[in-house]
């Protein structure tokens, strides 16, 4: 038209082919077409603005939109909304903040879009404060608060860490849809009420709210974070019934509530029956296989998914890494660490070079190891550490592991796992001088051990085992339960190890402290109550001790059982007298 006709277009017709241009994705013609408005004059019209703005949000030149907001007078709301949006669309939040500030000096009125814009940027930087700001602006203000605004506010609150004024919002509501229920489910999750968000459920479907999608994945995540299988398996249920199962958000969802809850090989089922993948999708896999010690099924996988050309990210390699720990694999841990990643363009952060750690500790190479932590110029964290404290403790180089608990407690003198494993070591040497020096340290630093517990799922009830406890209504048949399962491993090479008890006690009162472990009455009674071939899950807050996990080992081989217990490191799982650990963990 401009270049055949001779004819001048005017704002109307450049604010259709702008817009054009943004909603295809052409930014060097809608450049072009920026040109000729600037020459034109044309640039100060309100819907030539509008566009402008629009087209630099859209195709990813935010920096431009700010420009703009700042070279041409006269913007509305509309135009601050559309670059606030965009800034908050692509991470560059603290932009997002200026503008903010811009609307505020500029003496803009807000709308109802620009809240929930300003609540989305509070709750991605995670800034309370300036929620609370947000929030009190809005409430001296006339908007009315929609169920956008209402959500937006939750998740903030959510994300911020202030549930309970996420509950409030909520709570405060006359009437919430699908997208409130899911915004407060997901406050729930991202706070670790995980109990509560499975509760919300039996309230939505009170209400009569039908879940969409993502209500179920946080559900399913909230299930994860609980390892309650069989409240998984109800939300697949639902999810089957309702049509859901299709949903790539969903897919990943349950591949990670099977694998945390235990059952990698459902976990597998859904990976396998799923049409479309992501990187999430191969991630959950991946570092699911890796949790369960299933070295050889994760870089099995990770080749797959080579093969179908998915890129992987740096939490792929974390489990690639971890994978190759549980295998001994150095040289193919270093290769991926310092070619592989290097060529895929991914740079080594602390968790991979931790794996690196737990690699070199596994296969006995201490000394390696703690050279490669003094040499690699990377801020350690105290897991770390504990990776290689642990390891000398399992290869039993008990002076290398002194010094480095002390290393570590001079890092963090209130790290009450250091002093439990330095304490074990002390125990397995029989120097009770050392043991008891720990405890008066420990009493002097107030540092206290929390009480071991155990927990399984039997006919929807959670029961729930402290060491040494009594308080079951059933705890004397589960007592006789765990002497009778003791007596019965004996003649198959069941000897109580007596070192690891923390007491300078007679061998038979050490034993009697080792019986009753907080795991072996959980997974008596849940003999006791289950199926003859049933599997049983039991959850432990601790790491498993030596004699809990020799001991659980022949349990399955003599009740010919799957035994899952996942602890603070990982799941073991036991079958014919052998666990997936190889007895390193």
């Amino acid at each position: 038209m401009v270049s055949g006709d001779n004819l001048e277009p005017n704002e109307y017709i450049f604010s259709i082919v702008l817009s054009s241009c943004s909603r295809s994705g052409r930014g060097a013609e809608g450049r072009q077409c920026h040109g000729y408005v600037f020459k034109s004059g044309l640039v100060f019209c309100k819907y030539v603005r509008n566009a402008l703005v629009e087209l630099y949000t859209k195709c990813l030149d935010v920096e431009m939109a700010k420009r703009l907001l700042d070279l041409l007078p006269g913007y509305d709301v509309f135009e601050y909304n559309s670059v606030l949006n965009g800034l908050i669309e692509n991470e560059c939040f603290r932009g997002g903040v200026e503008v903010l500030g811009k609307m505020v000096s500029g003496s803009v009125r807000w709308d109802s879009v620009t809240y929930v814009n300003a609540f989305g940027l509070s709750a991605s930087l995670k800034d309370l404060k300036l929620g609370l700001q947000v929030h009190s602006q809005m409430l001296k203000s006339d908007i009315e608060p929609d169920g956008f605004i209402n959500s937006a506010m939750i998740s903030m609150y959510g994300k911020c860490g202030k549930f309970s004024n996420a509950k409030k919002v909520f709570e405060g509501l006359e009437t919430r849809n699908v997208v409130l229920w899911t915004a407060m489910v997901a406050a729930c999750f991202q706070n670790e009420y995980f109990e509560e968000a499975l509760n919300l459920f039996c309230g939505m479907e009170y209400e009569d709210i039908r879940p969409n999608e993502f209500t179920f994945a946080v559900m399913l995540n909230s299930a994860a974070g609980l390892s309650a299988l069989r409240h998984g398996d109800l939300l697949n249920a639902h999810i089957e019934k309702s049509g859901f199962r299709e949903h790539l958000i969903v897919g990943n969802a349950l591949i990670n509530m099977y694998a945390k809850g235990g059952n990698i090989e459902a976990a597998n089922k859904v990976f396998c029956d799923m049409r479309y993948r992501d990187i999430i999708t191969w991630n959950a896999m991946i570092c699911g296989y890796s949790h369960h010690g299933l070295g050889r099924e994760a870089l099995t996988l990770f080749q797959n998914m080579l093969a179908a050309e998915e890129r992987p990210n740096h939490v792929t390699f974390v489990g690639v890494l971890s994978a190759c720990g549980h295998l001994g694999l150095v040289q193919e841990g270093f290769y991926y660490l310092n070619h592989l990643m290097k060529q895929i363009g991914i740079v080594p952060g602390l968790e991979h070079y931790t794996c690196i750690v737990g690699l070199l500790s596994k296969a006995g190479l201490l000394d390696e190891a703690e050279k490669f932590m003094r040499s690699t110029p990377v801020k350690w964290d105290v897991v770390a550490w504990h990776t290689l404290l642990n390891a000398s403790r399992v290869h039993q180089n008990y002076g290398f592991g002194r010094r480095i608990a002390e290393y570590v407690l001079h890092m963090d003198p209130n790290d009450v796992g250091t002093y439990i494993l330095l304490s074990n070591m002390y125990a397995k040497e029989k120097r009770w001088d050392g043991v008891s020096k720990i405890r008066k340290l420990m009493k002097v630093r107030k540092v206290k051990k929390e009480p071991g517990s155990s927990w399984t799922e039997i006919r929807n009830t959670t029961h729930v085992f402290i060491s040494g406890d009594s308080n079951h209504p059933e705890s004397s048949q589960i007592y006789e339960k765990v002497r009778e399962l003791l007596a019965k491993i004996k003649p198959l090479g069941y000897v109580p190890d007596v070192a690891a008890v923390l007491h300078d006690v007679e061998d038979e009162q050490k034993e009697h402290y080792l019986n009753y472990h907080s795991e072996k009455l959980a997974i008596a009674y849940a003999l006791m109550e289950t199926p003859p071939t049933a599997p049983i899950l039991v959850i432990k807050n601790l790491r498993m001790c030596d004699d809990c996990h020799s001991a659980v080992k022949l349990i399955s081989k003599l009740t010919k059982r799957d035994i899952i217990v996942r602890d603070t490191n990982r799941f073991h799982r036991f079958q014919d007298g052998c666990c997936s650990c190889t007895d390193y963990w």
